[in-house]
């Protein structure tokens, strides 16, 4: 079993260097508590020790399917490119609240007025699927679809959100600060997928990697969604299971 899980270790780490997984920032910008997850420095480029990429990889793998598994939710975050569509397109894939236009200011510090925001943004969509709009003037009703249409770009992603999430996951930690101090206030859990710019104590788990290649964030959001789509379904499972033993 040890040595399966060693040779994976291996295919792994192999697939890492060919997705540029292994490219961290310049010496000059390497943050220092970031020393542990670096191999070596070349040509003033710092390289990642892909070998602990995989390790951390398969440990998050494990801490998020824990997490959906038991009904946890996920908030994924991504207010930047490369990554922000690959997180969004990650999200709805699972079924999971996404930001990836802009974080709002607030939205787990205070919660209780986003939630208000939601819940119009809920009630007008439902009225207006059920026709309860076509009375007002044409005129407010375009208003009215442009206020929907505002919502639904600054929160829209996060309409499922009930209560705080269980764990947030985001890319490039340095970009999101004031998600993370939110979380932090609020006792979230923050997984991050980031790059040798960061202070690994930003967050509670984090996946030292190249942060600016399609190809690098797209190859580990697939490897975690493995898990994840594992933890869904166990989900479902246990769900089942409670509904027919009561």
């Amino acid at each position: 079993m040890e040595k399966e899980k060693k040779e994976q270790n291996i295919e792994v780490v192999k697939q890492l260097v060919d997705v540029d997984a292994h490219l961290g920032r310049k010496k000059s910008s390497g943050h220092p508590k970031m020393k542990p997850y670096i191999f070596t420095t070349r040509q003033n480029t710092q390289i990642i020790n892909l070998e602990k990429t995989a390790e951390k990889i398969e440990d998050i793998s494990d801490v998020l399917k824990e997490t959906i598994s038991n009904g946890g939710i996920v908030l994924f975050v991504s207010v930047i490119m490369p990554s922000k569509h690959l997180v969004r397109e990650m999200a709805e894939e699972l079924n999971m609240p996404y930001v990836c236009d802009r974080w709002i200011g607030g939205t787990l510090t205070n919660f209780k007025i986003i939630s208000k925001r939601i819940n119009y943004l809920l009630k007008q969509e439902e009225k207006k699927s059920k026709g309860e709009l076509s009375k007002y003037t044409k005129k407010e009703q375009l208003d009215m679809d442009k206020e929907m249409a505002d919502l639904e770009k600054k929160i829209g992603g996060i309409k499922s959100l009930k209560k705080h999430p269980d764990m947030i996951f985001l890319v490039d930690a340095p970009e999101h600060e004031i998600a993370i101090k939110e979380a932090k206030k609020v006792g979230v859990p923050i997984v991050a997928l980031s790059n040798t710019n960061t202070d690994p104590s930003m967050v509670d788990h984090l996946i030292p990697a190249n942060d600016k290649s399609v190809k690098s964030i797209k190859f580990i959001l697939d490897k975690l969604k493995e898990s994840i789509v594992k933890g869904v379904e166990s989900s479902k499972v246990k769900t089942e299971e409670k509904k027919e033993s009561k």
